[in-house]
């Protein structure tokens, strides 16, 4: 699932939940029963010949096909549409290894043991055709590999040590910065952490990591030892590249090695050692395959994948799930049974031409001897001469994982997963696959619990934390596609609805979060469509339904079929203690001047109302009594405030002097009423 705008995201879920209600059953939403898909449409590239070879950056993602040693040309592309390169070289031998500066602006190729060459490119990507190269030092060093670390920075990976040299493109050249003397059996390079792992030692299982964050600078972390299984005798080199990745899960890095077990009667496991800035790395986890064999590993949305090619199938882990813990290490197992990539079809050119068509329809072999798999999420078929991007589908897991607290934990932590999210939670609210009061409040505080963070965060002003990153669900989002369920499902019981409304409340107040009108008047719109009015009168009389305006007006109108609404209304307004001004208006929109007077009285603001405001409305009620109790209420407040019954010009108030003076004459000295 790419990522989706709110809008599309919004219309994906109602398209969803559409299906659903349509058929009655949660096989409508699914496409397949595939939750591991290859990307629609690879990187295609000129396959794997005699003439042809392919090399893949895993730094830069990018996949050069060359010909001939480059004479005959290279076509680099990339995951861009518009990332393709085309470029001659001179061939001076069989290319290695070949990479592009993160910038694009110098090539590195390998093309022996002893040197690097280099060719600049001009920002149009052309080349100036004049290479220069650079050795390794030592007559009997090797140079097992090499890496960008920054734009003009390269580290060679020598049988003996490390490298490190600035490339000067302009003088076409290289200056030595440092050289690190290590034995080193291979290497493992994550470019988005700038981490050089390097194994050493006869079993190869020390592990050395290095980090070229900064310009010019290489900062060795403590090395640690990884265990085996069990030590050959005579020792000899154990621990393989194939079985060691770096990898970046929930934003800590791992190191991730792929322990095969003494027979075949036992399963394999992967291991994690998490990083640390100080002291050597740390076993952290273990994952439990449960077989035995040939296995690749990818991590895809902070999912380890093991792919095993006997069976064909994959598993996915997630160590955010909860494990089994000894105390010092927890045990994972997968998260769902092994299941194969879902099939993939590819167009290829036809070889019989009479069909009238030039592609034909061409079934990939999944789990190929040929495919070779890159981090995180890429799978190579250089003889078919395509590059994928491993995606997961996670509608099939809404039936794969029956517990709804372990899917929505599962879910909260993929990336573009707040649709299904939503779908679930609906699905959990209609006949059929109601989930009981318990289920519903557990995973309600699952998704409150990150949206009280996403809010802390976002009134903090600080940038997105690990948490964060997780998808949050809002009340809007909660009443949008969730509780409208209640309209589209008529045969919802109103009591289940309530009850529903009422634990979401209850876990937003939990989080000390405040819960937004609509969900209240969600909750009295049911009550009053069910005539539950007792049911409504304690809800609001012990504050179950939070104090708000809107929720206040709305009690207003309901006093035709409830009468207790109005003082219910008026004791919430007086109760939010700003709501003084929507008070005045209900009791002078019902003609309870008096009340309203003893209110401003009360509050204490006599002195800043509108005399105009309740002379016109108590000389509507056509109550001269009434008329004239106000009218001396605020001849009383001007003598107070100016020293002078008289009304100010700026009042307004001539209409209403003259309507009393002919009403009471000028000289009017009836009390005011004891009332007030």
């Amino acid at each position: 699932m790419e990522n989706l705008t709110e809008a599309e995201s919004n219309q994906e879920f109602r398209g969803r939940l559409d299906r659903y209600l349509e058929s009655g059953s949660i096989m409508a939403v699914e496409e397949d029963h595939y939750y591991i898909n290859l990307c629609k449409n690879p990187i295609r590239f000129e396959p794997v010949s005699r003439a042809n070879n392919v090399f893949f950056d895993d730094a830069n993602k990018q996949v050069f096909a060359v010909r001939s040693g480059g004479a005959m040309g290279v076509v680099m592309k990339g995951p861009e549409e518009k990332a393709m390169i085309s470029f001659r070289m001179e061939d001076r031998g069989d290319i290695i290894s070949i990479k592009f500066s993160g910038d694009k602006k110098i090539l590195a190729a390998q093309r022996s043991i002893k040197t690097v060459e280099f060719l600049n490119f001009q920002e149009d990507m052309s080349t100036d055709q004049q290479e220069y190269s650079q050795s390794c030092k030592g007559e009997a060093t090797e140079i097992r590999g090499f890496v960008w670390t920054n734009i003009c920075e390269i580290v060679f990976i020598t049988s003996t040590g490390l490298e490190h040299y600035q490339v000067i493109p302009e003088k076409r050249t290289l200056k030595r910065l440092k050289t690190l003397s290590l034995q080193i059996n291979w290497y493992f390079w994550m470019a988005n952490s700038s981490l050089l792992l390097i194994s050493s030692g006869t079993l190869g299982n020390v592990l050395h990591p290095f980090q070229f964050k900064q310009p010019g600078i290489i900062t060795r972390l403590p090395k640690f030892e990884v265990d085996l299984p069990v030590v050959p005798k005579p020792p000899k080199l154990s621990l393989l590249d194939r079985d060691v990745l770096v990898a970046v899960i929930y934003e800590i890095l791992y190191i991730v090695v792929l322990r095969h077990p003494q027979s075949t009667s036992c399963g394999a496991e992967i291991v994690l050692y998490q990083l640390q800035k100080e002291g050597p790395a740390k076993k952290t986890d273990i994952l439990k395959l449960d077989m035995s064999g040939r296995f690749a590993v990818n991590v895809v949305d902070n999912l380890i994948m093991v792919h095993h090619q006997a069976s064909k199938t994959s598993v996915i882990f997630d160590i955010r799930l909860e494990g089994k813990s000894d105390g010092y290490v927890t045990y994972h197992h997968p998260v769902l049974p092994a299941l194969g990539i879902k099939p993939f079809k590819l167009l290829l050119p036809s070889v019989n031409m009479q069909a009238g068509t030039d592609k034909t329809e061409y079934n990939c072999e999944l789990y190929s001897a040929n495919w070779i798999v890159f981090q995180p999420d890429i799978v190579i078929d250089a003889k078919l001469g395509c590059l994928w991007i491993l995606k997961l589908n996670l509608d099939p897991l809404v039936t794969m994982i029956p517990d709804k607290d372990r899917l929505i934990q599962f879910l909260l932590c993929r990336r573009d997963s707040k649709p299904v999210i939503l779908f679930v939670c609906a699905q959990m609210l209609i006949p059929g696959h109601q989930a009981s009061l318990q289920s519903l409040a557990r995973v309600y505080d699952l998704l409150n619990r990150i949206y009280k963070q996403y809010l802390d965060a976002e009134a903090a002003d600080a940038s997105t934390g690990g948490s964060s990153k997780k998808v949050v669900i809002e009340q809007s989002d909660m009443f949008t596609h969730v509780f409208s369920v209640f309209e589209e499902y008529k045969d919802i019981k109103y009591k289940f609805m309530v009850a529903v409304l009422i634990e979401y409340i209850r876990s937003l107040n939990q989080f000390s979060i405040p819960v937004q009108h609509y969900l209240y008047e969600l909750i009295i719109n049911i009550l009053v469509h069910n005539n539950c009015f007792y049911q409504l009168h304690q809800f609001l009389q012990y504050h179950v339904l939070g104090d708000s305006k809107p929720l206040a007006c709305l009690m207003l109108s309901l006093e035709s079929v409830y009468p207790p609404a109005h003082q219910l209304a008026l004791d919430m307004l007086k109760r939010i203690q700003t709501a003084n001004e929507e008070i005045i208006e209900v009791l002078l929109s019902k003609h309870q001047l008096l009340p309203a007077l003893r209110f401003i009285r009360s509050v204490g603001i006599v002195d800043t109302v509108s005399s105009r405001k309740f002379l016109e409305a108590a000389l509507s009620t056509e109550d001269s009594m009434i008329f004239y109790t106000v009218f001396k209420f605020f001849e009383q407040r001007n003598q107070k405030l100016r020293g002078s019954p008289k009304f100010q010009a700026g009042e307004h108030c001539e209409q209403y002097v003259k309507q009393f003076e002919s009403q009471f004459g000028q000289e009017a000295f009836m009390p005011v009423p004891s009332v007030l």
